[in-house]
Formats: structure tokens, C-alpha cells, sequence
């Protein structure tokens, strides 16, 4: 008690006049940078109305505008999807947490949408099987079998950071699913879990570095962390711009990466076991398998497939119909090496595919790249009539009669609703058909044509939970490609920054290729929660499959749905309100 006292007292006594002088000296300087701007604002700069008639004080409008998109939704309603308890399932059930609500959900659920059935007598979830595989190009000398019906949607490669990517691919490998490369090509990154071995030397670029260096390493590695080390590591060994494009194998203490020059013969015969399923994406730039004057290079294509289960060709994006763009702010010098491009120059891929003036020679092209590949192709369109898609469906059931192979395995839906870190605003939402009506009229015209069982239906739009997916099932996907919610589980917190537009880049370190933001992504960490939100997707399918009394995700169909309209009108029968639809 004593002791108590003496400090009491000594606290009294204490002189503050340091402190007070530093939070004086503080106040002084505020006041006189105040004062600059202010007259700054007020008689100086011409550039800026607002601040001329608010000086200073209208300086706080940029700092609340800079703020509303990262901020958005922790202090916002949820304006784009039904309600924010569907984002706290995705980042839950990727952070392995218990994804369940209480009473209700936080915002009343929009109208129109579509609703389950549930059956009189429903199943356990243990009664549901769960099988979910899938078979694209039955009639392909290599037919894909992918081991789940979700999939990475496309995302490429520098739009994506190559921690990101990394954190993808090991993600999908670990949970069995399969990852789009985006038409940013098949870069080092999406091949984070294959390792060097002596019998893959001959198509792996090795850089070893000296006793010297490797000491360093480990020194670095036991003192800080794997990252600094590795990074240390490949800043002394490796003399090169695209040092970024090597991957690190930790047990020989080495980089690596694919040597494109190498023969074809000494690439794998087979797809390694310790990668993911990639599905290789092909857009109107043909990053990846282009030859110095920017054609398709054919040989190079051979040698991706190598690595890659099956090949889909863009030719358009519900984001955006023209072709991809990347500022110049990330194609960086990896990037640049992937692509064959230069560096640090605005990528803008053309609008229309150079084999695609025409279907007729689109599906010409297609034949061309089954006959290299021998592995499954399909396209991604986006569907604005039936008219149009009337033209697909026609010219492959003519192929199909024919005896040819020139004509798709699969179709990519992409909804008008589909996303993309960079894309004119004027496309948003604006341009194609949403993608419940797109693919009810994909499904209903291959089946009219008698050629629904030679093509699959992959669907892609907005999807973050179990119901959505499920609405989409019924409705005729085989396959569904995703990527919001991926980007979700990745630690993406939705800030709109992905472009790297305005010097702006993704805080997280997701989407940017700024070094900065980037060294704080954590893969493997990252990696883990991409699995655990696939694997969580797919048990909340077998949960609601048990509610509909369905047994297998194949016996679903659009009598298990129903469909209420922003008035209330309740269509028990889904044809009735497509067919109310669709107005000629």
C-alpha cells in the first residue's frame, strides 16, 4: 500500500513539460501545413473547383471516396450479391470455421430468384453419394475425368500475383479440383507443386547456385522465414530480369523452370501426378503458345499440353466482350517472359479470336488443336439470343452427323454477371444474357438437336454458395468455374483495387504485382483455405441434394426448382416462366 502511495505521488510530481512542447511543436507544424494548403487550394491551383470553394476541408471528399471501396463492406449493405451472409460463408468455410447462421439472415432475400423443392421423405447427407466427377470429350483419345464438378474459373497469371496463383494452384491440388489458367498462358506458378527431379532435367531450366550461396540460404532461413530466404537465394544465383519466373525446390536447394526450347520428346508423356488438373486457356493474344511475330505456334502448343488436361478457347467474357487488359503496371518482367510480349507497356489483347472469323473456322481451328493435342476443346462464349446460339448448336450437330471432330467438347456459359479485375464499365453488366436464361436455352436447344450427351456444359456467374450452384445444376450444368469466391477464400476482401489503375493496388497482395504488397501473401496458408472452401461447396451440395431426395447430383433437374418473380408469382413449373421469358 505504501509503495502504491510513493508512485501516486511521484505521478504528481511528474514534470510534463517534454511532452507538452512535443504535442505543442506537433499542433504548430499541423496548423502551418493547414495553412499552405489552404491558401494553395484557395489561390493557387486551378485545377479543382471543389477545393476552391472548400479549401482544405473539401480535401477530406477524396479521402472518404479513396476509402468507400475498401471499406464498402464493413460499413455498407451488401448491394451486389443477396446478402452478406453469403460472403461470410465463403470466407468461413475457407478459414475451416463453423458456417452457420443464427435466426435469420442479416438483409431479406432479394426477388426474383429461384428455390429449392424439398422432398416429403428427404435423405441423410450419408445417403447421397459422393461421387461428383465429371467426363469432358468422351470420344477424345485422352478423355478429362475432373474428380470434382467445381473448378478455379480463368484467372490469369499477372492479374493475378504469382503468390496468388501459387496459392490456387497448390489449393486445387490438394483439393482435387481443376484450375483455368486464364489466357494469360501456363506460366512457372501454376506448376508451384511440381518438383525437380533428375529424369525431368531434360525439359526443366536449372539454376545452381555455389556453396556460398546455398550456405547463405540456410543461414537466412533458420534466422527469418522461407520467403526472405528464397528470395535472397534467387537474387544471387540467378542473372536474369524473369528471376520471378523460377520455381524453388527447397531439398536441392535450387530454381527452376520450364524450358520451352527443349524437344518435344523429352516433355512428359503423361500429365505429372504432383500438379494440379489444369485446364489451359487459349485467348485472342495466344500468350503462351505465339511465336515471335505473335501467331500460333503449334509446337509450343504441344508442349503446354503436356501439362494441361484440356484446352478451352475464349472468345468471350460476360465482363467483357473485347479482349483482355492488363496495365502496364503488371506486366512486369515474369509476365512478359509468359506472355512473349514487352515489358511494362499496356497488354490489351485484340477483340476477335485470329482463328475465329468465322465458326466455320473457328471449328476448323478446334479440330486442329484436337488432332495436336488429343485432349478434349471447348469454347466460352457468352449467350445474347437464341438466334446466336441457334448457329453453335446447328453447325455442331452438322459435325456431329458428319463423323467430324470439329466441333467443341464443351461450352463455357459465362453469364452478363461475370467479373474481371480490368474491364470497360460500359460492358459491366450491360452486355449478353444472364446466365439462368443463357444456359435453360443452351441446355433446351442441344437437347431439341439431339446432341446434348456429345457436349458438356460448364456454367460460370457469381456463384459463392451451395444454393447457387445447386440452382445451376438443375438447371443443366455439368461443370461449374469459379472465381469470386475463390478469390474470397484466397483473403481477397473485395476492394475493387485489382486493375492497378491510379497507382491503386489490391491491398492483400492478391491481385497486384507490386513486390511490397505482395511479400506479405501468405501461400501455403492461403493454399489451405482454397481447399477447405471447395471441400466445404461440395458438402453443402450433398446436404441440399439430401433435402431435394435425390441420391446423385445426375438425377437433379428443373423440376426440383421453382421460381418466384418480383411480384410474388410462384412458377412451380420452370419452362412456364423461360417460356414467358423469351419475347420475340
Amino acid at each position: 500500500m505504501e509503495e502504491l502511495v510513493q508512485f501516486s505521488n511521484h505521478i504528481e510530481t511528474y514534470d510534463f513539460s517534454v511532452l507538452v512542447f512535443l504535442i505543442k511543436a506537433f499542433i504548430a507544424v499541423f496548423a502551418l501545413i493547414a495553412l499552405v494548403v489552404f491558401i494553395y487550394d484557395r489561390f493557387i491551383q486551378r485545377e479543382d473547383q471543389l477545393l476552391i470553394n472548400y479549401p482544405l476541408i473539401g480535401r477530406m471528399r477524396y479521402v472518404f471516396y479513396a476509402l468507400r471501396d475498401p471499406m464498402r463492406q464493413y460499413f455498407g449493405d451488401e448491394k451486389f450479391y443477396e446478402s452478406f451472409d453469403k460472403v461470410k460463408w465463403v470466407y468461413d468455410a475457407a478459414e475451416r470455421k463453423t458456417a452457420y447462421a443464427s435466426f435469420s439472415p442479416g438483409q431479406p432475400l432479394k426477388m426474383p430468384r429461384f428455390s429449392i423443392k424439398n422432398a416429403n421423405c428427404v435423405l441423410n447427407t450419408d445417403d447421397v453419394n459422393d461421387d461428383f466427377s465429371v467426363t469432358f470429350g468422351e470420344s477424345s483419345p485422352h478423355p478429362f475425368k475432373s474428380k470434382s464438378v467445381f473448378g478455379r474459373s480463368a484467372m490469369s497469371d499477372g492479374s493475378i500475383s504469382p503468390e496468388g496463383t501459387r496459392a490456387f494452384a497448390k489449393g486445387a491440388y490438394l483439393g482435387g479440383f481443376p484450375i483455368n489458367t486464364g489466357e494469360g498462358s501456363l506460366t512457372s506458378n501454376f506448376l508451384y507443386t511440381h518438383r525437380y527431379t533428375a529424369e525431368r532435367a531434360g525439359y526443366l531450366d536449372i539454376v545452381e547456385g555455389t556453396l556460398f550461396a546455398k550456405t547463405i540460404y540456410k543461414i537466412l532461413k533458420f534466422i527469418l522465414n522461407d520467403a526472405i530466404a528464397i528470395e535472397v537465394y534467387k537474387h544471387m544465383v540467378i542473372n536474369s530480369k524473369e528471376g520471378e519466373s523460377y520455381l524453388f525446390d527447397e531439398e536441392a536447394v535450387l530454381c527452376y523452370r520450364v524450358n520451352w526450347n527443349a524437344e518435344l520428346d523429352v516433355f512428359p508423356k503423361e500429365v505429372p501426378s504432383d500438379i494440379p488438373d489444369i485446364i489451359f486457356q487459349m485467348g485472342s493474344g495466344l500468350y503462351g503458345v505465339r511465336d515471335k511475330e505473335g501467331k500460333f505456334d503449334a509446337l509450343r502448343y504441344q508442349k503446354t499440353m503436356r501439362f494441361a488436361k484440356m484446352t478451352e478457347i475464349k472468345m468471350a467474357q460476360g465482363a467483357k466482350q473485347t479482349g483482355g487488359k492488363l496495365l502496364a503496371e503488371k506486366v512486369s518482367e515474369a509476365v512478359a517472359y509468359y506472355r512473349g510480349v514487352t515489358p511494362h507497356q499496356d497488354l490489351f489483347s485484340p477483340n476477335q479470336f485470329p482463328h475465329a472469323h468465322n465458326l466455320e473456322e473457328l471449328f476448323d481451328f478446334i479440330a486442329q488443336l484436337k488432332t495436336l493435342s488429343s485432349k478434349p476443346v471447348g469454347i466460352k462464349i457468352v449467350i445474347s439470343s437464341k438466334k446466336a446460339f441457334d448457329e453453335y448448336a446447328h453447325l455442331i450437330k452438322q459435325k456431329i452427323d458428319e463423323g467430324s471432330q470439329a466441333y467443341p467438347d464443351f461450352i463455357t456459359i459465362d453469364g452478363s454477371d461475370g467479373g474481371s479485375g480490368a474491364a470497360p464499365i460500359e460492358m459491366m453488366l450491360s452486355v449478353g444474357m444472364g446466365l439462368t436464361k443463357a444456359l435453360h436455352l443452351a441446355e433446351l436447344t442441344l437437347r431439341e438437336l439431339g446432341i446434348r450427351d456429345h457436349i458438356k456444359l460448364i456454367a460460370s456467374e457469381k456463384v459463392l454458395t451451395p444454393d447457387d450452384a445447386i440452382v445451376l445444376f438443375a438447371l443443366g450444368a455439368d461443370y461449374i468455374g469459379i472465381a469470386r469466391a475463390f478469390m474470397m477464400s484466397a483473403g481477397c476482401i473485395r476492394a475493387r483495387e485489382c486493375a492497378g489503375a491510379h497507382g491503386r493496388h489490391c491491398p492483400v497482395g492478391l491481385a497486384t504485382q507490386d513486390k511490397r504488397k505482395r511479400a506479405s501473401f501468405l501461400v501455403e496458408k492461403k493454399a489451405q483455405n482454397v481447399a477447405s472452401y471447395h471441400k466445404q461447396l461440395l458438402q453443402g451440395v450433398r446436404q441440399l441434394l439430401a433435402v431435394t431426395g435425390v441420391n446423385h447430383l445426375s438425377k437433379l433437374n428443373q423440376s426440383h426448382l421453382f421460381f418466384k418473380d418480383q411480384t410474388g408469382k410462384t412458377y412451380m413449373n420452370i419452362d412456364t416462366y423461360f417460356d414467358e421469358s423469351f419475347i420475340d
